[in-house]
């Protein structure tokens, strides 16, 4: 009953207050930089869009994962970023603004996209005798509460009681994080016994995807001609997806729990990798400005 209770009700709750939080640092003029700056919002959506479940199916193949497992790694692609990718966007010196942006967007994108993405890869990768049920409009629905909803009205929070929101969203960046933390803790111990064998095949897929898609997407910027502000912003936005949501997704919706190691994972190792490509981003801007 209790872990019914934290994945159907608690799980959900602290995703709608992470969402909300995001919502409260937006306001309309956030979306302005779509029409300010299309081809940098453009070329950032559709690499997370179409890019990332991409890169995912193909380490699929050459980690000859399967299963559930797999699922995972999909799921955790069809995510936005978050507000981590926010936050090391800031780290990196990047265009923070762009980085919003993206997140938003394709926050309020991905509940209309990823049912529909998601249920074509499950009948790729599961076989017949493991179909996971993927009510595609009750999936909608579901991640349209805790996720567009609570955006929406942080922004009327914002808009209405701006100084409220700006005092509220710090707490909830930093419950956002530790929150974060304690559900990878829990599912690590709950899985302690089979965690050393997931961690050796999903830990690398889940760095593959982070490192992969964070180099794709600054060189895609690069080759676009986006100033580089603009290309660490993509080049994180991109390569930084929303475990919780993932997480969230994989216990709460599909109540998989092997679904759930995929992001587990990615939530360890992309604090470490973040620092590491934040570091190199920034070495690399000081060493062009000095030569």
């Amino acid at each position: 009953m209790e872990a019914d209770i934290l994945i159907q009700v608690i799980l959900p709750a602290a995703l709608f207050i992470i969402m909300l939080g995001m919502g409260l640092s937006l306001k309309l003029m956030d979306f302005q930089l779509i029409i300010a700056k299309p081809k940098a919002v453009i070329l950032g959506v559709l690499a997370q869009m179409l890019m990332l479940p991409l890169i995912a199916y193909l380490i699929i193949l050459s980690l000859h994962i399967e299963g559930a497992l797999a699922v995972g790694l999909i799921i955790l692609a069809l995510c936005p970023g978050g507000t981590t990718s926010n936050l090391y966007t800031y780290l990196a010196k990047g265009d923070v603004a762009l980085s919003v942006t993206l997140t938003s967007v394709v926050s309020l994108i991905t509940p209309f996209t990823l049912p529909i993405i998601l249920l074509m890869f499950m009948d790729l990768l599961l076989g017949s005798g493991n179909k996971v049920d993927l009510p595609v409009l009750k999936t909608m629905t579901q991640l349209l509460v805790i996720t567009v909803i609570p955006i929406s009205l942080g922004m009327i929070i914002h808009r209405l009681k701006p100084h409220f929101a700006m005092a509220a969203e710090g707490y909830v960046k930093i419950f956002s994080i530790v929150f974060l933390l304690l559900i990878v803790t829990g599912l690590v111990v709950k899985n302690i016994s089979h965690m050393a064998n997931y961690f050796v095949q999903m830990g690398l897929a889940s760095l593959l995807l982070n490192v992969i898609c964070m180099f794709l997407g600054l060189s895609l910027a690069r080759a676009a001609k986006l100033n580089f502000a603009q290309q660490k912003s993509i080049a994180i936005e991109v390569g930084f997806q929303n475990g919780t949501l993932a997480i969230v997704i994989a216990l709460s919706l599909l109540q998989n729990t092997q679904m759930a190691i995929a992001a587990t994972c990615y939530s360890l190792l992309m604090f470490i990798t973040g620092a590491i490509f934040t570091l190199i981003l920034n070495r690399f801007e000081a060493h062009t400005q000095t030569s």
